[in-house]
């Protein structure tokens, strides 16, 4: 005698009730979960809003006020209210002021020299000091220092070797057996700028020779000891092997040199204040002088703000020439 059982249907878990106007409830642990990015979203915004409240006083603010100043003829200390006059400030820049035309080729001539000297010797110093050699921390240590002395200080060392009876002179003359006797460097409007150049270079030399270092150090000794089992020789190895490896760090100290020379302020201000016959004035000293010093607030702003555009299309261009082409 055979049973036969009806096939059992599987069971299905209750559906909740729908109600009319009201939304669906959340599972519980949905809700812990949103609760939880929420917590996570305005931990990183508090942790965010120091640096965005820096950026926003003393960058977006300082930028707004230059442009609102920059289209009007405000003065340091006037009786007067400023006046709004548009664009004049900017012409009277380029077609009336023969001194910001001279700042401005100074400022391009200074950038032209010293960017690819400093790189180009920062580079070379790094693997000098990249061997495995018997007090190579030493020399890292030494082409450092400059570095981190004060830049006025430095600055008021070389005023003191640059003149006629200094030690510059002194060790030419030295070296000449008295054949050229050298000149007041810094009151030649044919040396003051190059003089400044060469100061600059060594000053912070030593401080791209650290980022040069620190990318030579991240290339794989492998890929050096493959190319040397395949005969390659020590340029073959640098060009193939050490340049590519560079690439990244190489954007970074251009972009930094660049930046750097194209704000030249301090060893102007200390050693030449623009001098002789306006031979080494830039923007930057330009500006600050304009607005300062003899209180054309609404002008100085004005050449700082070109000096700005100025930076970012060169530093726009130069991170266009220097990007990954793959």
């Amino acid at each position: 005698m055979t049973t036969s059982t009806a096939p059992s249907t599987p069971s299905l878990p209750p559906t909740p009730p729908i109600t009319d106007g009201e939304p669906p409830v959340a599972p519980p642990g949905r809700r812990r979960a949103s609760a939880s990015q929420r917590g996570e979203r305005r931990a990183g915004l508090a942790m965010a809003a120091p640096a965005a409240i820096l950026l926003l006083l003393f960058l977006v603010v300082p930028v707004l006020l230059a442009f609102g100043l920059s289209v009007t003829n405000a003065r340091l200390i006037s009786p007067n209210p400023p006046r709004f006059v548009g664009l004049d400030n900017f012409v009277r820049a380029f077609a009336a002021d023969p001194v910001f035309v001279r700042s401005l080729i100074n400022t391009f001539l200074f950038a032209v020299v010293v960017v690819p000297v400093q790189a180009g010797l920062g580079l070379f110093l790094a693997v000098l000091v990249n061997q495995k050699i018997r007090g190579v921390t030493a020399f890292r240590v030494i082409f450092f220092i400059p570095v981190v002395t004060s830049i006025v200080v430095v600055s008021i060392l070389w005023r003191f070797m640059y003149r006629e009876d200094g030690l510059v002179n002194s060790f030419i003359d030295t070296i000449t057996f008295g054949a050229w006797q050298g000149t007041a460097w810094l009151e030649n409007p044919s040396t003051a700028l190059g003089a400044i150049i060469v100061l600059s270079i060594w000053q912070a030399v030593g401080f791209h020779m650290l980022i040069w270092l620190s990318g030579l150090q991240t290339i794989p000794e492998e890929l050096y000891e493959a190319a040397r089992m395949d005969g390659a020789s020590p340029w073959q190895l640098f060009a193939n092997v050490t340049w590519p490896g560079l690439r990244s760090t190489m954007v970074f100290v251009l972009v930094t040199i660049t930046i750097a020379a194209l704000g030249l302020f301090v060893q102007i201000d200390v050693m030449t204040q623009g001098g002789p016959v306006n031979s080494t004035t830039t923007l930057v000293y330009h500006a600050v002088r304009k607005g300062y010093r003899e209180q054309e607030t609404g002008y100085g702003a004005a050449i700082s703000l070109i000096f700005f555009v100025l930076v970012l299309i060169i530093a726009l261009v130069q991170r266009y020439l220097t990007r990954d082409k793959d």
